[in-house]
């Protein structure tokens, strides 16, 4: 049983992408500390790297040969100054040198140690293969896999199921949603009480609380820096930052200085009724834009769907119930999470393997439960409002146009985030028993959509608007 906690849902990296920036990131990581571990790090010369299939194809566009340069130095995506990364960049492509794992000075010719190949492999469509050498000879060889949401495997991990230690003291474990209902009915608990009682056998309550305030905050931060951010973003594309503007027509006039007082300062806004779907855009779209600039961002379940849980927990706390605070956050992190885990063992949250749907489709069914639960829905509401949003994702292609996550990505965003506060509603307003669709049967209609759809529509840039859409014209 592959039990999946929270933090493996929610990670906190660095756009644009969390299956080619933050996983490639992290494969670079195992690498290096591989080598550690076997003690052959002090004997590398050389290291090359062969970037495969999807990450190929879109890899430059998603910031991949950034990400492996800056796994390689040693750097983490969680804690890096983000101002830190163009300057280590810059001394590596300047150089032709780069520190292994932070330690080791080698020589590294990015023109011709990191190649990418448009070649699939069998395996997995983001695969990318690291290789040690000394005096031109092979040290260490490894080939992962980014699987989507920032999870890295090798094909060995893959194959055993990844069962580790941990992954099998939940008292609870969970691997479809008539399970999850199951356990709430016997044991008595809402979705994030039977969720806090299996990341107890993790974390203490301190470390998950901490854990938990820290996700939120990176969350309201990117949707602060987002709408006060304006210009263009990178990539060629010209694609103007839009949040700021957005935000600038519907802002009211309290001051602030920080995050949390912005926050506040929205509360005490008046907020007209064909406002609040601006607003929810406003903040899905501010953190997709932090996202495509390589900014800060958490992964939710991916980095190209990052802007859907934030922005619906935000509408919560500025139009729904102004004196929730942080045990509402926790709830609503809680739900989510797990509801993306279900997703990622019941099918995928990879668009190199199922297209948007896995990760606009599955952020908005995470938002849409999560939201349920916190106004006042059952168990069984949360899982129907999950289904919902989901339903009317399915068949969602994966195509950014010039491989950047920002055509049709950030827009995407917004309206997940609508059709999850949308889907939520409905849920409330609905008898779970009379649903004609249950929650499992659409993480494996999702699944077999994926299976189904042809590869130019997952993330390969080679059909859909990536295609349609004349370059010039933007």
């Amino acid at each position: 049983m592959e039990c999946i906690s929270v933090f493996d849902m929610l990670k906190i990296g660095i756009g644009p992408s969390s299956s080619h920036t933050l996983g490639p990131w992290r494969a670079a990581e195992r690498f290096v500390r591989a080598l550690k571990e076997s003690g052959k790090l002090d004997r590398v010369s050389q290291v090359r790297v062969l970037v495969y299939g999807s990450l190929s194809l879109t890899g430059k566009g998603h910031a991949t040969d950034l990400a492996i340069l800056m796994g390689l130095s040693g750097a983490d995506p969680e804690r890096i100054p983000i101002e830190e990364v163009p300057r280590i960049l810059s001394e590596i492509r300047t150089s032709s040198f780069l520190k292994l794992g932070g330690i080791r000075q080698i020589p590294f010719r990015e023109a011709e140690d990191l190649r990418f190949l448009r070649k699939f492999l069998p395996f997995h469509a983001n695969g990318i293969t690291f290789e040690a050498l000394t005096e031109g000879k092979q040290l260490f060889k490894e080939t992962y896999y980014s699987i989507g949401g920032g999870f890295v495997v090798t094909k060995k991990q893959e194959s055993g199921h990844k069962k580790e230690a941990v992954f099998e003291t939940f008292p609870c474990p969970i691997h479809s949603g008539a399970e999850l209902l199951a356990y709430c009915q016997e044991k008595k608990l809402s979705v994030s009480e039977l969720v806090w009682t299996n990341e107890l056998t993790l974390r203490s309550p301190k470390e998950i609380d901490q854990g938990l305030q820290r996700i939120w905050n990176t969350m309201l931060e990117s949707m602060y820096d987002g709408c006060h951010s304006p210009g263009e973003l990178p990539g060629g594309l010209r694609v103007r930052r839009r949040a700021p503007e957005l935000y600038e027509k519907l802002k009211g006039d309290h001051p602030y200085s920080t995050p949390g007082e912005w926050l506040d300062s929205i509360r005490n806004t008046e907020v007209r009724f064909r406002q609040i779907l601006k607003w929810v855009s406003c903040f899905a779209i501010g953190v997709n834009e932090v996202n495509a600039a390589l900014g800060r961002i958490v992964t939710a379940p991916t980095n190209g769907s990052a802007g859907v849980v934030p922005a619906v927990l935000m509408y919560y706390l500025v139009i729904e119930n102004h004196q929730a605070g942080f045990d509402q956050i926790r709830q609503f992190l809680l739900v989510a999470g797990e509801i993306g885990s279900l997703f990622k063992k019941g099918a995928t949250i990879s668009a190199a393997m199922g297209g948007c749907q896995a990760e606009i489709g599955v952020s908005a069914a995470m938002a849409a439960g999560a939201l349920t639960e916190l106004m006042g829905g059952s168990p069984e509401q949360v899982l129907c409002a999950a289904e919902i949003a989901m339903e009317h994702h399915l068949g969602l292609t994966c195509d950014p146009i010039a491989g950047l996550v920002q055509v049709p990505c950030i827009e995407r965003n917004s309206m997940g985030a609508i059709k999850a506060i949308n889907a939520a509603e409905l849920a409330l307003d609905s008898d779970p028993a009379a649903a004609k669709v249950p929650f499992d049967k659409v993480v494996q209609t999702m699944w077999e959509t994926a299976r189904d759809m042809n590869s130019k529509y997952k993330e390969t840039s080679q059909g859909g608007l990536a295609v349609g859409v004349n370059l010039s014209d933007c």
